[in-house]
């Protein structure tokens, strides 16, 4: 699984932030003297309502005007960065105002952005976003640079520290800082202008009243449909869309992200599956968006609103949990930074207390800090804890959105198991605790018909050249037992990931394409469920692709240099096509007895949980029949089972057949 310096701010950025025309800074940045031209003075009141204005710094010698957002991701990152920096230098030498000129922005969620970033400097609310269009300012986060004559010598970005979906480990080029020393020094400043990435600034605009789409009778359906799930509170969306006043002033922000097919985020080949959770947007929903910002953002009649969708708060969860386990009795400490090789994973081990197995319907890794939390992934180990035998449970990582299981499906945690986390923590530059933890919904087991598992197909045996994209690699699984049926694809890679696919080859002959993903993408790390459950026959082989790039023209490549090679960290790679799938469970074996056409091979493949290729007593269980009579079965009475005594066993039974 994944390891990166990314949290769900990244996420946020993915969906807001512009992509910037350059692919390696600071080549491409424009040097010329348009940032030159005079600002007038201006005032504006603070979240008090305390009037400032350009003319109370008169005496300092720069000034940093930062156009800011409270709900804009990459505003949330700089924020904290812009506060240090102010605190470099005296006022006399250089000043720092913030502004907020987003229309969608309050009094009270700008003086809660103050507190939650602990800004000093004055933070001033620009009603009619007259001092941005002042500045020509376009988006959050956008800083310009006055000198003592009030001239702008600098404005864009404050580094290139974050790009669209990427965390560099430190920024190649502080533009600020530089501008400031190069002004300080009496120089000019050699890169007076740079692209700004983040999100459009939230302008009013007048509504058009004859306007074919509005949002009561077109858009809050798509935008329930297709968005809240994500955008509500407690959840990954940078700002609610569950009402007018949540995303009126989003209107160009939204229209941008739609158009480019950043949002919803899908990445799934159309062409091949259909898939229950695709979130993509049809054409005529793309255009009736289109149509909506362009006549401002038209309310229509609020009679028109559809019934909204109701969550459970906190959870993704259909109900409640039966049970919500903590990964330990106090949070953990994570440091403010990593250093070069980031932080260990770590590893909590937590009994579960089950005096019997369990069958779980539903389940859900809650971060305690989204903030610093990048993945975890919950096993369960039957055999108690640091034994060998295990199951991957469940998962949290950028972007997963969870589905539920088809009816009367379950994954098993069997009585006495322990379960290990393993999280990845990435630091943001202040000390945080976190304290993540799993809920768990329980099935009747009189219900339960068939066991889901997941299982992986992938390659730890690849080497990554340096600046090549297109670089594919193949895995192949094992010829599948009779008996199984596909649930869903969570393909996994790092940030050279550039494409991956999911090919069936059938024993007839025939190859089927399940699944194709032709733009990976690190920070949405999706389970692609099936709409229909595929049965596979018996004799099935599975074969993963996954192409890496790892070019310079890759945003997201932390060294093109490099030959890279499977590891944990982001700057490292992975190839796994994780797939769950389903059989039929313990209590309906008892009735059957092995599936139809079960083969030696398969039936080891399914129950050899650590992969040692024996079958132990207790891997045994979930085959009533096996477990019953396992010694008959051990013949050379090892304690465990191997591939040529199963056949021997099978062979036996289908001669008394």
């Amino acid at each position: 699984m994944p390891g990166c310096r990314r949290n769900v701010l990244l996420i946020a950025m993915a969906c807001l932030s512009a992509i910037p025309a350059w692919a390696n800074p600071p080549a491409g940045i424009r040097v010329s003297s348009e940032a030159a031209r005079s600002i007038p003075d201006f005032t504006l009141p603070d979240q008090h309502g305390t009037p400032h204005s350009l003319h109370d710094v008169a005496d300092s010698k720069l000034i940093v005007v930062a156009f800011l957002g409270t709900q804009c991701p990459l505003a949330k990152l700089y924020a904290g960065r812009l506060q240090e920096m102010s605190t470099r230098y005296p006022r006399q030498e250089v000043a720092f105002l913030g502004v907020i000129s987003n229309a969608q922005d309050s009094l009270a969620e700008i003086a809660a952005f103050v507190r939650a970033h602990q800004i000093s400097f004055p933070v001033l609310k620009d009603l009619d976003a007259r001092v941005a269009d002042q500045f020509q300012a376009e988006r959050t986060p956008q800083v310009f640079l006055l000198d003592a004559q009030r001239v702008v010598r600098y404005q864009g970005r404050v580094d290139d520290q974050y790009l669209v979906g990427v965390v560099r480990d430190h920024a190649q080029r502080a533009d600020l800082q530089l501008a400031i020393e190069e002004l300080q020094a009496g120089q000019p400043v050699s890169v007076p202008t740079t692209p700004t990435l983040g999100c459009l600034i939230g302008r009013t605009r007048a509504p058009n009243a004859d306007s074919p789409v509005t949002y009561s009778r077109q858009i809050a359906r798509i935008f329930r449909d297709h968005c809240v799930e994500c955008h509500r509170a407690g959840e990954i969306g940078p700002f609610p869309m569950t009402s007018y006043n949540d995303v009126a002033g989003w209107g160009p922000m939204i229209a941008e992200v739609v158009a480019e097919r950043r949002m919803p985020p899908w990445h799934a080949d159309p062409h091949f599956g259909t898939f229950l959770n695709d979130t993509s947007l049809t054409a005529e929903e793309c255009e009736q968006i289109a149509t909506w910002v362009q006549n401002g953002c038209p309310e229509g009649n609020p009679a028109e609103l559809p019934e909204p969708k109701t969550y459970l708060d906190g959870w993704q969860l259909a109900r409640e949990p039966d049970i919500i386990i903590p990964m330990g009795k106090k949070p953990f400490q994570v440091p403010k930074e990593a250093g070069p090789e980031g932080v260990r994973y770590q590893q909590f081990w937590v009994e579960t207390g089950f005096d019997q197995d369990r069958w779980i319907r539903g389940m859900e890794v809650r971060p305690g800090n989204r903030q610093v939390v990048h993945h975890v992934i919950v096993y369960a180990y039957p055999e108690g804890k640091k034994t060998k035998k295990h199951d991957f449970i469940a998962a949290y990582v950028p972007g997963l959105r969870l589905s539920e299981l088809p009816a009367g499906a379950a994954k098993r945690i069997a009585a006495g198991s322990w379960l290990r986390f393993e999280v990845h923590y990435t630091p943001n530059g202040t000390p945080q605790e976190d304290l993540t933890s799993v809920g768990f919904v329980f099935a009747d087991p009189q219900e339960i018909t068939h066991e889901v598992k997941t299982i992986y197909v992938g390659s730890n045996e690849f080497e990554i050249q340096p600046r090549q994209a297109n670089q594919t690699f193949t895995a192949r699984s094992p010829e599948l037992p009779a008996g199984l049926q596909l649930v869903s694809f969570s393909p996994h890679m790092h940030l050279r990931g550039q494409s991956f696919d999911y090919v069936a080859h059938y024993p007839d002959g025939r190859e089927e394409v399940l699944l194709k993903v032709p733009k990976y993408d690190f920070n949405w790390q999706t389970r692609y469920c099936l709409k229909t459950l595929k049965s596979i026959p018996q004799g099935t082989v599975i074969e993963c692709h996954a192409t890496f790039d790892n070019s310079p023209q890759n945003l997201a490549n932390p060294n093109p240099d490099a030959v890279v090679r499977w590891g944990d960290q982001s700057w490292d790679e992975m190839f796994l096509g994780y797939l769950d799938i389903m059989y039929p469970a313990a209590t309906q074996a008892k009735k059957v007895g092995l599936p139809p056409g079960m083969t030696a091979p398969a039936l080891l493949k399914i129950l050899d949980r650590d992969g040692n290729g024996f079958v132990s007593q207790a891997e045994a269980k979930p085959v009533p029949l096996l477990d019953m009579h396992f010694e008959r079965v051990d013949q050379n009475h090892d304690g465990q089972v191997s591939e040529s005594e199963l056949k021997a066993a099978i062979d036996k039974m289908s001669a008394m057949k």
